[in-house]
């Protein structure tokens, strides 16, 4: 036998002889029991002390222009780079979409909580039967104290609670002619129902908001929809809570009996100052210059109430609805939109839109040792004539 390793042997069977078997070549390393190759091109270490000389490195050849060609270098390897995480399209939209339903849902709730507190009256007569086109409100200022502690009263000058009268009457007409708002004079001569003639500020004392009612349809022909009053308090708290009101003052007056003391010229009104400033008959006009300056009062107030400036600023529109609803009043079939709606329309007449004017005046004569105001009936009727057909007023309808 050969002393070299011969490999595995099988026995010979059916399948004929076993095959060759496959020996490693030199190329292939050394076998099993064979010595290991020394490593090649590996310098010895250098002798105690000395630092072994640095590698050469390559140079990178030149172009004959002697320009170097760019380096290249292989990419690193590893795992590949994680695509970027598409954005959501949608996210900002559901985040504004969230925000605005927020928001509504605030303005509703807001809206629900002073229609709630609304203080109501059944104020329009249900035995009414005046009929007219288009939408008729009756505004009414009292004299009401409530809301005023007595220091308050003190300061404003509005005196002790003597019962509640009628300090200021309007009428707002608003149809397809455009908003017309027709001051009445507290002291115009009318037939009040079972009362007989008199002042038609003393059927508020007689009978409430539905004799006065009564008494305005029977003297105007014109049938009234919506009711809505409001005291000294809310005056004074609705001008505050709007920062006060811009208004052109075109002579000082001077009224202790008012607490008034104001100078001519452009100027803001504080809540005390502007309730002095409707109240107070201390000019040549009296009366009649008081009902000009009511009518110019509450038209703009109502229109910086109704401004952008004031229904986005939170600070502002929750102090002047808490101030309304606390001390306005309307009839029980009304609600905060309709008020939203006579804001509109008083907006209108102050920008220009619509008709400001008073009853035509024909006398002031004195009856039972009072001083009264008789309406000129041929005036008054084509003014409130053309109202009940939704119509322009003529301009010879107008008063003062």
């Amino acid at each position: 036998m050969d002393g070299g390793y011969q490999g595995p042997t099988r026995p010979v069977g059916r399948g004929g002889p076993p095959p060759p078997v496959q020996r490693r070549g030199p190329a292939q390393g050394p076998g099993w029991g064979q010595p290991q190759r020394p490593r090649q091109n590996v310098p010895p270490p250098p002798p105690m002390g000395q630092r072994r000389p640095p590698a050469r490195t390559s140079v990178l050849p030149t172009t004959p222009a002697g320009d170097r060609p760019p380096a290249q270098f292989d990419p690193p390897r590893g795992a590949p780079p994680r695509p970027a995480r598409p954005r959501r399209r949608g996210s900002w939209r559901r985040r504004i979409l969230a925000f605005v339903t927020v928001l509504l849902l605030l303005v509703i709730g807001f809206g629900v909580y002073l229609d709630v507190n609304l203080q109501r009256v059944d104020a329009l007569p249900a035995d009414s039967a005046a009929t007219s086109e288009g939408t008729n409100w009756l505004i009414v200022g009292s004299d009401s104290r409530a809301g005023l502690s007595d220091e308050q009263q003190q300061e404003l000058a509005t005196g002790g609670d003597v019962g509640q009268r009628t300090d200021t009457i309007m009428l707002l007409h608003d149809g397809s002619s455009g908003p017309v708002l027709v001051s009445i004079p507290r002291d115009s001569y009318v037939p009040i129902e079972g009362h007989g003639s008199g002042k038609i500020n003393a059927s508020y004392s007689f009978g409430g908001p539905q004799l006065l009612i009564k008494t305005v349809e029977a003297a105007t022909g014109l049938h009234i929809d919506h009711y809505a009053e409001i005291g000294f308090g809310g005056f004074v708290g609705a001008v505050d809570a709007v920062g006060g009101v811009d208004m052109c003052i075109p002579q000082a007056i001077k009224d202790p009996k008012a607490g008034l003391d104001i100078k001519a010229g452009c100027q803001e009104l504080d809540g005390g100052t502007a309730l002095g400033y409707v109240r107070t008959r201390a000019t040549a006009g009296s009366d009649f210059d008081r009902v000009a300056r009511q009518r110019a009062f509450l038209s703009a107030l109502i229109s910086k109430a109704t401004s952008p400036a004031t229904l986005l600023n939170p600070f502002r529109i929750v102090p002047l609805g808490t101030a309304m609803t606390g001390t306005i009043t309307v009839d029980s079939s009304d609600h905060i939109w309709n008020l939203a709606s006579l804001g509109l329309s008083m907006r209108g007449v102050s920008g220009g839109s619509g008709v400001a004017t008073t009853v035509p005046v024909g006398g002031t004569p004195t009856i039972g040792g009072e001083s009264v105001v008789r309406w000129d009936k041929t005036r008054a009727q084509a003014l409130f004539g053309a109202l009940a057909k939704d119509q322009a007023p003529p301009k010879t309808a107008l008063g003062p």
